[in-house]
């Protein structure tokens, strides 16, 4: 895998499940050097304990198990998350399963026997189903979710207000100053008033909330953001 996938995966946390002891070690010990958390369960009564508990960004499932199968774990899941990430696993091309398995917004089916350049597919997959999410990577292991109003760091996660979200959502989009004037005119509303007390609260705030160094004033303009 290159680098630069490696480097993505190293933001976000995997739910792997799979009945067989053998393939679940096997692949874990590949999962295990790409993502920043790895949960594993032995069936679906395990993993959705997990996924309570940790609410990982991608799941990885197989779909024949003992009890429950996997299509019934996400059925389960998407009751409650349209968000999370899945991946599908079967050694059956059964066409049912797959149609089923379809109905629940997959981002890969992969026929087994699991290779490197399967995952590896399902892994670039993964990754570009953020392109229209509103995702952004500030810098290596720090995420920006503007849906979730928070930015990810490896030691940390930040919840921003409803201004930060927005300024900083502009300062990634416009790349280049926001002026005051803009600051004042989008991000403040008529219900509020960017008073200098306000202004200078509101960014030494969202300072602590960003890498080092990473908001810059340009005096008397506005500010940027230098990554």
């Amino acid at each position: 895998m290159d680098k630069e996938l490696i480097s993505k995966l190293s933001n976000f946390t995997l739910l792997y499940v799979e009945d067989e002891e053998g393939i679940r070690n096997n692949i874990n010990d590949i999962l295990k050097h790409l993502f920043k958390d790895i949960y594993l369960a032995k069936n679906a009564k395990e993993a959705y304990k997990l996924y309570e508990i940790n609410k990982p960004d991608l799941i990885i499932t197989d779909i024949r198990m003992s009890e429950e199968t996997g299509l019934d774990l996400i059925r389960k899941i998407r009751k409650i998350d349209s968000k999370v990430r899945v991946v599908i696993t079967s050694a059956y091309t059964d066409l049912e399963y797959m149609l089923q398995a379809t109905e629940l917004h997959l981002v890969k089916y992969i026929i087994k026997p699991i290779t490197e350049a399967k995952l590896n597919d399902a892994f670039h997959a993964f990754i570009k189903s953020y392109d229209s999410a509103k995702i952004y990577n500030l810098m290596e292991g720090w995420l920006f979710d503007e849906s979730k109003s928070h930015i990810q760091t490896p030691q940390e996660e930040f919840k921003l207000t409803k201004k930060e979200n927005q300024f900083l959502k502009l300062l990634i989009q416009k790349n280049r100053i926001i002026t005051y004037d803009e600051m004042e005119n989008i991000i403040w509303n008529e219900d509020s008033v960017m008073t200098p007390n306000a202004m200078r609260l509101f960014i030494k705030n969202f300072r602590k909330k960003l890498p080092e160094e990473a908001l810059r004033n340009v005096q008397g303009t506005g500010y940027r953001l230098v990554l």
